[in-house]
């Protein structure tokens, strides 16, 4: 910069010597204008040449941008969507692609601010976990963090992490996600850095989130307290039960199917994501000796009552189906009979009884069968439990259901009835040990109890079990008690916790 003055200085001298010798002999002037005007112009391309240079040193370092371990033992996902291109600006925590597991969708996030510069993957490409995934020509002074080639295990990552306890090393990490862990109530110390030198990044704070399946998702700020005019949840029950039931059946038009394209040949493609999954995890689920118990469920007072508090649940916001309470009299049932929402090691030679209900619902979406779970039913009203069904049914229709909320299920329900079905034979996902498929909901004719014939509605219910813990007696006396809650839904007030 000092020579770029020095120069201009210079120039301007010569201009001004120029002036001075212009004045005191007029022969020269048409001399004097060429080389004043030389001058300026050499002096502008100086000028110039100076704002290009500070220009191109805002530019930092091209650093290669890798795919970093998203958990569960994942190896390599495949490209679904890119978010951006290259020659594209780029922000910390701007969205890059989505990429999908055998077990979730995950999106990708810049580190950085800067310029995308390369993509190494094309869509439906496999891309392997500690690789690059893009370049990324950073801003000058922002911080780049230099990633390790090698991709760390969990173990090696805990191993890490207690070492620089022991020895009291500072936590690293950026202002950003020391904010992002404040707002979350999460202490840096618990949470393993992925990045060189044990540094926390954004990612370890969202995957931290993610496998604490104990947490419970707070109530909706919208959601109002009904006004005092409203019946008690105990009354309005009360008032279902003792009430006769007569609602019409349902007429819906079949659904229209698109037509079948016929290419003419045969196609060959490698199963990927969760078709791949699923392969996976129906081979381990038939090595388990199943236990198949069915049994009907009488709903007509559950109709009834859920007609009743289904505009209470839309003035809040909800949309309340059977489900809630299907996952509520499951709960309840689960307290008496553990057994049912435990897991066994792969030798089956251990049991571990589960303290939280985290009860799956599989799923049928655009990507195909998913099982999602609501954490910790077992301390949630019916109500919350419709909250966080609706959470859930959103997040599968946008096809952005993740780790957080398919890991961690203890115990599965599997609504066939609302495609079509009565009775069916659901396989056990491990590491659960048991399973059950709800039919759909049929008008039929009972008896009552002084003999006369009525409108019932009836749904089918089959179990499968795990049959090296649990005995056919177990499953039988869970149904029934699960069939009481459902049958006499005002009983499950009583044992409400």
């Amino acid at each position: 910069t000092c020579g770029h003055q020095t120069v201009l200085y210079c120039n301007s001298s010569l201009v001004r010597g120029t002036e001075l010798t212009s004045s005191s002999s007029s022969s020269s002037s048409s001399s004097s204008e060429s080389l004043v005007l030389l001058s300026f112009h050499s002096g502008l391309l100086l000028l110039l040449t100076f704002f290009i240079h500070l220009t191109y040193s805002v530019r930092g370092p091209i650093v290669q941008f890798k795919l970093s371990d998203i958990g569960e033992g994942i190896m390599e996902v495949t490209v679904k969507e890119w978010y951006v291109k290259e020659g594209d600006k780029v922000s910390q925590f701007d969205s890059i692609c989505e990429v999908q597991s055998d077990k979730a969708s995950v999106t990708i996030t810049s580190r950085y601010d800067g310029v995308i510069k390369k993509l190494y993957y094309d869509v439906d490409a496999t891309a392997l976990v500690g690789k690059p995934l893009v370049d990324i020509e950073t801003e000058s002074g922002s911080e780049v963090i230099q990633e390790e080639d090698v991709v760390e295990t969990p173990a090696m990552a805990r191993e890490e992490h207690t070492h620089q306890e022991i020895k009291g090393h500072k936590t690293q990490a950026t202002p950003s996600v020391r904010r992002l862990a404040m707002e979350n109530n999460i202490k840096l110390s618990e949470v393993v850095g992925t990045g060189k030198d044990g540094r926390i990044l954004k990612e370890d704070i969202l995957n931290f989130l993610a496998k604490q399946t104990g947490a419970i998702l707070p109530p909706t700020p919208e959601i109002q307290t009904p006004a005092p005019s409203s019946p008690p949840l105990a009354a309005a029950v009360a008032a279902a039960a003792a009430r006769p039931v007569s609602t019409p059946a349902s007429t819906k038009p079949p659904p229209s199917t698109p037509k079948p394209v016929f290419t003419g040949k045969d196609i060959t493609e490698p199963l990927k994501g969760f078709s791949k999954a699923m392969v996976k995890t129906m081979t381990a689920a038939l090595k388990i000796p199943h236990f198949g118990y069915c049994d009907e469920v009488d709903l007509s007072r559950l109709v009834a009552l859920r007609a009743e508090l289904r505009s209470v649940a839309e003035g809040r916001g909800v949309k309340l189906s059977y489900m809630p309470f299907f996952i509520k009299a499951a709960s309840l049932s689960l307290l008496q009979f553990p057994v049912l929402n435990a897991s066994v090691d792969e030798a089956c030679q251990n049991i571990t009884y589960k303290a939280s209900h985290n009860i799956g619902l599989a799923m049928d979406t655009s990507q195909g069968l998913l099982v999602p779970n609501v954490k910790n039913a077992q301390l949630l009203s019916v109500f919350e439990i419709a909250q966080a069904l609706n959470r859930l049914q959103a997040l599968g229709a946008a096809g952005q259901l993740g780790t957080a909320e398919l890991s961690g299920g203890t115990f599965t329900l599997s609504n066939i009835g609302s495609i079509g079905g009565t009775y069916a034979k659901p396989v056990i996902v491990p590491p659960e040990v048991a399973i059950g498929a709800l039919g759909k909901i049929q008008i039929l004719p009972r008896f009552d109890t002084t003999g006369q014939v009525i409108r019932a509605h009836i749904m089918k219910v089959s179990w499968s079990a795990d049959h090296r813990i649990i005995d056919g007696a177990t499953m039988c006396r869970f149904s029934n008690l699960w069939r009481e809650y459902l049958e006499n839904p005002a009983s499950m007030v009583l044992d409400l916790k």
